[in-house]
């Protein structure tokens, strides 16, 4: 169901983009750039967090590491990793699948700066073998999202 509702998402707002879909899994950020032949950076991974009552999707460089300060600092309290059943109940989609478009519930979306070294990310598309290549900024755009710095500095 959550590839459906990811593929009527694109149908709508972007029917340019297509779904693409791996006999391999994609579940990690690993599996994920040997799936669709692409350097791990380039995997634009998705965090469900809960920050006090509020849920946000936090979409990150897949080899990017969340700092915990950053986002207390930005969100204004501690972040808690949602469960597994969480996850699925509140976006709609399967862990390994979980990606900012087609979402079951109207989330905040913020797109981490780290997917900026990349002029094309490969988020996951709903489930745990499937994706969508995509401009970082036109991510953002299409899913409303706002940027942030809320990862550890790479360098």
């Amino acid at each position: 169901m959550s590839l459906e509702s990811v593929r009527a998402y694109f149908a709508e707002k972007a029917p340019d983009i297509a779904v693409i879909e791996s006999p391999l899994s994609s579940a990690t950020v690993a599996l994920a750039a040997e799936a669709y032949r692409v350097e791990p950076g380039r995997i634009a991974k998705t965090l469900s967090l809960r920050v006090g009552d509020r849920v946000v999707l936090i979409v990150a460089s897949g080899t990017a590491r969340m700092d915990n300060k950053k986002v207390k600092a930005r969100f204004g309290g501690k972040p808690k990793m949602l469960g597994l059943e969480e996850v699925a109940e509140i976006t709609g989609h399967e862990v390994g699948g979980v990606c900012p478009f087609g979402l079951k519930t109207k989330l905040a979306i913020y797109c981490d700066v780290s997917l900026k070294a990349f002029d094309e990310v490969v988020p996951a598309a709903g489930s745990t073998h499937s994706a969508v290549r995509i401009a970082p900024s036109r991510m953002a755009e299409l899913t409303e999202a706002e940027w942030v710095d809320v990862c550890q500095d790479q360098r």
